[in-house]
């Protein structure tokens, strides 16, 4: 029960849609599967860009997001691989397709875009957040870890990958004590509270460490 309440917790929608240059205007509150709907704590920071998209690229840009918000996914993934051939130095469009095949299980094709708007926008922290999601659902969890760290180390009132990590620690790591700091740390950056994590905290505080089990002699 606790790994399927964490699962669930925060999947909301299936969008990222975070500008098609890379500025960033949305985070997402991410358990194990991949949510994107922002509240004030997961939003980071914009990221400044030197040029911004000509009027075309960003209508189309704007004309994937608008489908992928509509449900049209089908068409939104292929607006957005559309621009990824032709404007493969805007991190936008990689972060969102990435996302998108996340969704869709197609993780190391998800991981190689998520990677490229990192490429393109080291300093964005939403694009290491998934890109950590991504890692973690391959079983990659060490790059998790440091993909959810850089983001972190990029924007520290950025919730959503202080969450994440809370979970990497908590569900794949084993570390209970770790898991607890960091998921007290994301409710100290959530005013509105979270009933579940708040929950979570309470089961790790009365969890009972395994018991030792002591080998016999001989024993390699």
């Amino acid at each position: 029960m606790r790994y399927a309440e964490r699962a669930c917790h925060g999947c909301v929608a299936a969008w990222l849609v975070l500008g098609a240059a890379g500025c960033a205007s949305t985070g997402e509150a991410l358990k194990s599967g991949p949510a994107t709907t922002a509240s004030a704590a997961d939003t980071p920071a914009a990221v400044t860009l030197a040029a911004p998209p000509s009027p075309a690229v960003q209508q189309a840009f704007d004309n994937a997001s608008g489908a992928l918000r509509a449900g049209r996914t089908d068409e939104a993934e292929r607006g957005f691989r559309a621009l990824v051939q032709s404007n493969p130095e805007l991190g936008g469009p990689h972060a969102n397709l990435g996302a998108m095949l996340r969704q869709a299980g197609k993780l190391p094709e998800s991981v190689a875009e998520l990677e490229a708007a990192v490429r393109l926008n080291p300093a964005q922290p939403v694009y290491m957040n998934q890109l950590g999601v991504a890692y973690r659902q391959l079983g990659q969890f060490d790059k998790a870890r440091q993909a959810y760290d850089k983001a972190i180390a990029l924007d520290p009132g950025y919730a959503a990958p202080v969450l994440n990590l809370g979970i990497l620690y908590d569900l794949y790591l084993g570390d209970d004590k770790r898991a607890m700091d960091l998921y007290a740390h994301y409710l100290a950056l959530s005013p509105s509270g979270d009933p579940a994590v708040t929950k979570w905290v309470a089961e790790l505080k009365n969890r009972k460490p395994a018991p030792i089990t002591l080998s016999r002699k001989g024993d390699a």
